[in-house]
């Protein structure tokens, strides 16, 4: 064929696609006109059924029908509320809004169950016959704040309560007094005194010889009970024995219960999370027996609940959280909840509850505000040791990193008696051996070699081997310190003979967080993430959460203190994790022998993985990443259907920020 055969043919060609797009640009055209038509018919048809419609509804016919059709559409609603409610609910609805028109209250604050979940819950049967004392000291009270706090202590499916009410109430609210006269007459489980005000510590202290019953339920003259709460408390303490009780809480605005400020879901008892803040608080449930033993309420005004729970918990033999909302706490313009500054002695006090409680424990610390609240504390501990901290740090190539990490460690760290061993892994490049020369001239730091293939757990089992140190510190080559005293905040929790493994708060270099401990069946693969990964530097953190030190499931090996004897003792790190999850099991075999992991956020390090870096970006990666879920998920399998003793049900396990997803 010819060059002029060629370019015939590839005129013919474009010529067809041409013609051919010029038809088809032809047919729409076409078709939009037709659409245009369509669409001016319809208009005129709307006009037209436009004014048939207001000509009928101006008629004689239709506005004689008006009655009818009201009576129509009343009958069709009725009809749907009692298949909704059924007639007693449609009584008691009634009712409920003739007594709002008389009282001028809204929907007001109860908490309505279903009748049939109220039925079952009256009528259970418990192997235990408790009496709960609800303790509630009377200050000023408003009436409506008062009715409402005693209805809902009425309104309890366990009925075997009786409600202590000590009101140390100025001459001015001689109406406080009159309607709990009142009251009493109406509920013989209800018992009033009127006192002299002698501060909210002491006016409790009342409530409590009052009090016959043989648990104990703290609760402020303003807030609200679930009407499950003790029903919920009765049924944990026959079915585990727990002598303390705590419940999550919400906190509302106002008047309004339905105006919900703030979701409360609480991890379980964690000693250095109650150090750091009341996260306890409301609803606390105690056995009469252990107050006896752990004491009533001190001169701590505003922090003297935080002061008892402190004593309580660490005397109780059990104590249980029940991951529900049962107690609603109102926020007011008068109310702690609305504003601390509002109680500023309660700061000034809650930092001596702290410290007073560490100090009777034998600990010496000092106790500050944190900028999260000023309720939230920052602690810090004397050290009492000066052990020297092996530093291991495996490396392979990546000279800029490692030469970051160690020149950071050297120049910031004002604590001093510490070795660096870096665990060269199958490097290549010729710059890399000569940093090596030169950091084997150094005193405290020197290189072993590990010969095989690449495996995170072996290489740092092999590291420990050279360690000269009591503690060891598992340390990433991308890191670097940001705050000098990194050694001693890590150190100050490592020292306690309570704590296994202290883990530090990681950033990325966007200064968003990449670890702040780690969660238990977090993300896709449900095996563990991050907490709080990818917010911001600056954020807070869940009620303050990335501000104070904190017990946690397991925190990450990039930055990971333990002592030595306690690595040896649990074999180090398992080898089977090759890459995942080895430091997450180390965490959690640390936990099985009754030692706790903190996450201290003022251990600050930038870290420079990658986000975009995963374990599976090969097919070997991936199978490999895959088969470690699988063994994490087998071996945790309990502790994964249980859940993260320091998460809470109620959160999502797609999300690393906490989002709330309450379950059923």
């Amino acid at each position: 064929m010819t060059e002029t055969d060629k370019d015939r043919m590839l005129a013919e060609h474009y010529k067809k696609l041409y013609y051919g797009q010029m038809e088809d640009y032809r047919k729409d055209l076409l078709d939009i006109r037709r659409l245009k038509e369509q669409a001016g018919q319809l208009e005129r048809e709307k006009g037209e059924l436009i004014k048939a419609l207001d000509h009928y509804q101006n008629s004689f016919v239709w506005r004689s029908l008006k009655p009818a059709r009201f009576v129509f559409r009343k009958g069709k609603r009725v009809k749907n509320v009692l298949g909704k409610y059924g007639l007693t609910g449609c009584v008691r609805r009634i009712w409920r809004k003739h007594r709002e028109k008389q009282t001028g209250k809204g929907e007001w604050n109860r908490i309505f169950l279903p009748d049939e979940v109220r039925r079952a819950q009256e009528n259970t049967q418990f192997q235990k016959n408790i009496r709960f004392s609800i303790l509630v000291p009377l200050y000023n009270t408003p009436i409506r704040f008062l009715d409402e706090m005693i209805d809902s202590c009425r309104q309890q499916t366990y009925r075997n309560w009786e409600l202590c009410l000590v009101d140390g109430s100025d001459d001015a609210h001689t109406e406080v007094g009159a309607y709990c006269d009142k009251i009493c007459k109406m509920d013989s489980r209800i018992h009033y005194k009127k006192i002299e005000n002698q501060g909210i510590a002491k006016n409790t202290n009342i409530c409590f010889e009052m009090a016959t019953g043989e648990y104990m339920a703290l609760f402020d003259h303003d807030d609200i009970l679930h009407p499950s709460a003790l029903y919920e408390c009765m049924r944990v303490i026959c079915e585990e024995d727990a002598d303390y009780i705590y419940t999550d809480e919400a906190t509302f605005e106002g008047n309004d219960i339905r105006k919900i400020i703030t979701y409360h879901f609480k991890p379980d008892y964690a000693f250095d999370n109650l150090l750091a803040n009341n996260y306890i608080c409301h609803l606390s449930v105690f056995d009469a027996e252990l107050l006896k033993k752990a004491g009533t309420f001190r001169q701590y005004d505003g922090s003297q609940d935080h002061d008892l729970i402190l004593r309580l918990t660490q005397a109780a033999r059990k104590v249980r959280h029940i991951q529900k909302l049962l107690y609603y706490w109102r926020s007011h313009p008068n109310s702690v909840a609305s504003d601390i500054n509002s109680k500023p002695y309660a700061i000034e006090a809650g930092k001596r509850v702290v410290h007073d409680n560490l100090a009777a424990l034998g600990i010496e610390a000092t106790v500050e505000s944190t900028k999260a609240f000023p309720t939230i504390y920052r602690i810090h501990y004397k050290l009492t040791i000066q052990p020297l901290i092996s530093i291991l740090i495996p490396n392979k190539d990546h000279v800029d990193d490692l030469t970051r990490c160690i020149d950071s460690i050297l120049d910031k760290s004002s604590y001093r008696n510490f070795e660096i061993i870096v665990i060269e892994n199958n490097s290549v490049d010729a710059e890399t051996f000569e940093y090596y020369e030169y950091l084997n001239t150094l005193s405290n730091v020197s290189v072993v070699k590990w010969d095989s293939g690449f495996n995170y757990a072996a290489i740092n089992n092999f590291g420990a081997g050279f360690a000269k140190g009591e503690y060891l510190l598992l340390l990433n080559n991308d890191t670097e310190v940001i705050n000098s005293d990194w050694l001693e905040e890590l150190l100050m929790y490592g020292q306690r003979p309570d704590v296994g493994a202290v883990g530090a708060k990681l950033y990325y270099p966007d200064d968003t967080v990449q670890h702040a401990g780690v969660v238990i069946g977090l993300g896709a693969h449900r095996a563990a993430g991050h907490s709080h990964y990818g917010v911001s530097k600056e954020n807070l953190g869940y009620m303050g959460r990335l501000y104070y030190a904190q017990d946690v499931s397991a925190v990450t090996g990039a930055c990971l203190l333990v002592r030595k004897a306690l690595f040896d003792e649990l074999n180090g790190l398992d080898e089977r994790f090759t890459v995942a999850f080895n430091d997450v099991d180390f965490c959690l075999r640390i936990r099985e022998k009754g030692l706790l992991v903190v996450f201290n956020p003022y251990a600050e390090l930038t870290h420079y993985e990658s986000r975009s870096r995963g374990f599976e970006n090969t097919e070997e990666k991936r199978i490999r990443f895959e088969n470690e879920v699988r063994m994490f998920r087998e071996r945790y399998r309990e502790l994964l259907e249980s859940g993260d003793p320091y998460y809470n049900r109620n959160f999502s396990l797609d999300s690393a920020d906490f989002t709330v997803q309450i379950a059923p």
